[in-house]
Parts: C-alpha cells; sequence; structure tokens
C-alpha cells in the first residue's frame, strides 16, 4: 500500500497494514455482512486468516462437520449437512439459534436411522 500527499509517497509496510486490517475485523468495522480474522492468533507473519460472508436473514446457515459422521443427512464426502434432509435447515425460520441446530442434531443422531450396530 502507498499512502502519498503532494507527490512524495511513503510505501506502508505489509505488516501494518495487516495490523490495520486485523484490527477492523475485530472491532466489526464496516457494514456487518463481513466478517474476517487469523486463523492463529500467535502468527506474528499473519499468513492464515478466516473469512465469512454473512447471508441473507431468510438463508439457513451452512451446517459441516469437521470430523466425519455417519448420519442420512450428512454428505459423506463433503460433511456438509443436506438441509433436505434435516427438517430445521429445511424449514428454517430466522428465531432458530445455533442451539435450536445442535439440540436438533443431536437428537437427529440418536435416530434408530443414524444408530450402527
Amino acid at each position: 500500500m502507498t499512502l502519498g500527499a503532494g507527490g512524495s509517497s511513503v510505501v506502508v509496510p505489509r505488516n501494518f497494514r495487516l495490523l490495520e486490517e486485523l484490527e477492523r475485523g475485530d472491532k466489526g468495522i464496516g457494514d456487518g455482512t463481513v466478517s474476517y480474522g487469523m486463523d492463529d492468533g500467535d502468527d506474528i507473519y499473519m499468513r492464515s486468516w478466516t473469512g465469512t460472508i454473512i447471508g441473507p436473514h431468510n438463508k439457513p446457515p451452512t451446517v459441516r462437520f469437521h470430523s466425519r459422521v455417519n448420519m442420512t443427512c450428512v454428505n459423506h464426502e463433503t460433511r456438509v449437512v443436506d438441509p433436505k434432509k434435516f427438517g430445521l435447515l429445511a424449514n428454517w425460520q430466522r428465531e432458530y439459534t445455533m442451539e435450536n441446530i445442535l439440540t436438533q442434531m443431536k437428537k437427529e443422531m440418536a435416530a434408530s436411522h443414524n444408530l450402527t450396530h
């Protein structure tokens, strides 16, 4: 990034610019539709970041397992919950919370069609 006034310019070091971006992300500065920050707060080189785009309010969230699970509503390759096979996401309402999703997911795990013998 280069800043300049009156014909002169100063190159802002990369780490200063990243620190500025990190501060903006931490404070939630912006229109609220994006969120970002570092993956590892101890990474002094600030190499790995995670960003999220906040979707429309009436759209259900994407739910993905990090570990493998054997459930009929979860795609075995991507580990993403298929909204068409998980009632809460299929009939999404804005009032639902992460707790609602997790509670319903726990019930789904205990359902007879997901139990392995």
